[in-house]
């Protein structure tokens, strides 16, 4: 029977890595381990795998899920043969791309002619793909589906197989695989992408193929040129228009960062609004939602109906209008109001000799030039190999016609096949591949006609040669060449624009009208506001709120007036009167927390109209402080919906007071005590953060309960706790100076 081990002793035995004190207690294979170690050692490996071997784009414009699938077709011999399965594609990539058969058929979806994503698709496409621009178009199966490489792939590999770019083993080390395409264009520039790695995306607009060849040959000419010249703007498969902004345009193409406005097509026939190209972030489900939603709300009355009427021909959404309705204002709405206006967002984040890097697009073409000139040369320099090869075996064979006789007299005096290449290495001086290549001549290749045609083969192979070498070395010669195959390219897969530019100055911004008119607003404790019209508030004035609930502030103002929420995190909401709907007395409001998107658990504490942005903030801390803060200081003029650090975080807030001109104010304390001082004695800042000045000093367990006039409280002889000088403990309140009037945070 085996001897159990004694876990005590084998506890205590001394081992590498000893327990640090502060945890002696616990089991002895319990280790403490840095925890920034633990990231560096297990994390950082996943995310740069995910950076650099799947998600980023290369110089070449695909990432290693496109280049496999692409790689695998062409080897299939898809770029001249017909079509076959994507189910047998699929399972054929699986060799150099273990990531699942969905992933792989979904790269290739994208890549498909039928998908629409890409202006000049890779992939040649037969049955059902679904389509870039629809949510719920559905591709079929892969089984259903058929593929073929797309003429313009042989621009792709037409080097492929001379050396112009490095292979590596695949995953398994069973098939070699190219590290880059060799792509004869900047095919970086022309097919979208889009990337999600960790800590970093890439977003890739596409660009006109004719003007980015163009624009490359321009530049290769002159590093200087400008490239608005010639490739002025993006073009998007799905059309629409892009509303150009010059100075954002330079921007995008200088750093790299940025976006730009895409909108739909449209043209109205009879009563129907047909819109037939939309902007290529959004799809046909996400514009008729987004309208269903506003027709629900009230807000698009001119509309009767909305129906996708795709079909085989295209895309296409119908509207129609109602009796009387104007089809520019309405579709102006709709640019402002739905996705038929998008913004597209640019982040040219692309992989260079693997290291991730944000370029402009002057810079991406600068690269492009330089690898697609290595490439170039690596092809020189191989075809110079295989000429250098031909006339070795040539120069071998001129030696052996010089005496042919002596040649055949060898091989017939060789006793053993074995021997006739060594025999005629000895006899003529050559080597064994040149001994070969004699050897393996016909009969009736030795002729006067034969050897004259070779002896002219080796003087044009010597030109080649030479010019080869020449070309090589000589970096104008490898620039020219570019420019032929950017030229040839242009012309033949080049098309005309999709997306139509459109100066941002001939667009009319639609301005929605606000009708302006007196209103009641009322503010409860619970988070609900209610906008009442005088008249709604004569016919009934008695407020229904929910149970425990009450009203905590109630201004006059119009419609069109500013509202500030601040809330218990320090932070401030901004909105417009109108943005709420007018309701009535019996009603329970709206939930700010929900129109104006708290976070989870923030509450409302105060609420204030700051009209022009006179006046000034009294925010009451717990501590006895009291910081005055201008009103201007939230006043922006950029519509910005929320602004954080509203208030000093330094003791919690007791109450807030709107100050309008100097006056005396009452702060108490929850002892209770009292003081009585001047507002001119808290001097202004225009610092939201400020701590404030101390203006009470609560006893022992006691805090700050609030701040407001005399009057508020209900103080029948202020006088009496009035100080001159600030802090104080102030006087303790008696029954006689205590109102019936209660104290908020509104206070």
């Amino acid at each position: 029977m085996a001897k159990k081990t004694d876990r005590k002793s084998a506890g205590s035995a001394p081992a590498q890595g000893a327990v640090p004190p502060g945890i002696e207690g616990l089991s002895p294979v319990v280790r403490a381990v840095p925890i920034t170690g633990v990231l560096r050692d297990n994390y950082m490996p996943y995310a740069m795998s995910v950076i650099v071997s799947r998600a980023i784009p290369e110089i070449d414009g695909f990432k290693p899920s496109h280049r496999k699938l692409l790689y695998t077709m062409y080897r299939m011999g898809l770029l001249t043969g017909g079509r076959t399965k994507s189910a047998n594609v699929v399972g054929q990539t699986m060799r150099l791309n273990p990531h699942g058969e969905s992933a792989i058929y979904e790269t290739m979806v994208r890549l498909a002619r039928g998908y629409e994503a890409l202006l000049h698709p890779l992939v040649d496409s037969k049955g059902n793909f679904g389509k870039v621009y629809s949510r719920d178009m559905a591709y079929a199966a892969s089984r259903y589906t058929e593929v073929k490489l797309d003429p313009i792939c042989a621009e792709l590999f037409s080097e492929i197989d001379r050396d112009a770019v490095d292979f590596t083993d695949n995953y398994d080390n069973t098939v070699k695989e190219p590290v880059l395409l060799p792509s004869t264009f900047p095919n970086i520039l022309v097919s979208a992408n889009q990337g999600i790695a960790v800590g970093m995306a890439s977003q890739f607009c596409g660009f006109n193929l004719r003007e980015v060849c163009l624009t490359a040959a321009a530049f290769l000419k002159n590093p200087k040129h400008d490239i608005l010249e010639t490739m002025p703007a993006p073009d998007f498969p799905t059309g629409g228009e892009l509303i150009y902004d010059i100075n954002a345009m330079r921007e995008i193409y200088r750093t790299g960062r940025g976006g730009f406005r895409v909108r739909a097509k449209w043209r109205r026939r009879e009563n129907v609004i047909e819109i037939t190209e939309i902007p290529y972030s959004t799809t046909v489900e996400a514009i008729i939602d987004k309208c269903a939603e506003l027709m629900k709300a009230g807000k698009l009355k001119d509309i009767s109906d909305i129906r996708d009427e795709t079909d085989l021909g295209g895309l296409r959404i119908a509207i129609d209008l109602k009796r009387g309705a104007d089809a520019d204002t309405l579709m102006a709405r709709l640019f402002k109001m739905t996705p038929l206006q998008d913004v597209f967002s640019v982040n040219l984040n692309l992989l260079i000799a693997g290291t991730p890097f944000t370029l402009g697009v002057d810079r991406i073409l600068e690269e492009w030039c330089a690898w697609r000139a290595g490439c170039v040369k690596r092809r020189l320099h191989f075809e110079a190999g295989r000429l250098r090869s031909k006339l070795h075996l040539l120069h071998g064979l001129e030696r052996i016609l010089l005496d042919i006789d002596r040649a055949i007299k060898i091989i017939r005096e060789t006793v053993s096949e074995d021997e006739v290449i060594p025999n005629l290495m000895i006899g003529f001086g050559i080597d064994e591949r040149q001994a070969e290549y004699v050897a393996e001549i016909k009969l009736r290749n030795i002729n006067r006609a034969y050897l004259l045609k070779r002896t002219q083969e080796t003087r044009e192979l010597e030109e080649r040669l030479a010019d080869t070498e020449a070309a090589m070395n000589d970096p104008k010669r490898i620039r020219d060449s570019i420019i032929k195959d950017l030229k040839r390219v242009a012309g033949t897969y080049g098309a005309a624009r999709k997306t139509t530019i459109v100066s941002g100055s001939e667009i009319e911004e639609y301005k929605e009208s606000v009708e302006d008119y007196p209103v009641h607003v009322f503010v409860t404790e619970g988070g609900y506001i209610k906008k009442i019209t005088p008249a709604s508030l004569r016919l009934s004035s008695e407020q229904k709120l929910k149970e425990n609930d009450r009203i905590i502030s109630a201004h006059e103002a119009q419609n069109k007036d500013e509202i500030l929420f601040f809330t218990d995190r320090q932070q401030v909401y901004k909105a417009r009167l109108h943005d709420f709907e007018d309701a009535k007395a019996s009603a329970l409001g709206e939930y700010v927390a929900g129109k104006l998107g708290f976070e989870d658990g923030e509450t409302l504490i105060y609420t204030c109209l700051p009209r022009d942005y006179s006046g000034c903030l009294l925010f009451a801390f717990q501590n006895g402080k009291v910081a005055r803060v201008e009103l201007g200081a939230y006043d922006t003029k950029s519509n910005r919906r929320k602004l954080t650090g509203a208030y000093s975080d330094r003791s919690p807030l007791a109450s807030v007071y709107h100050l309008i001109g100097e006056r005396e104010l009452l702060m108490h304390t929850t002892e209770p005590r009292a003081v009585v001082f001047h507002s001119a004695q808290l001097a202004p800042k225009s610092t939201r953060g400020t701590h404030g000045v101390g203006v009470i000093t609560p006893k022992g367990r006691h805090t700050a309960a609030g701040l407001c006039g005399p009057e508020s409280k209900g103080i029948a002889s202020p006088e009496r706790f009035r100080v001159r000088s600030l802090p104080s403990v102030g006087l303790p309140l008696r029954a006689q100076d205590i109102g019936n009037v209660q104290l908020s945070i509104d206070s």
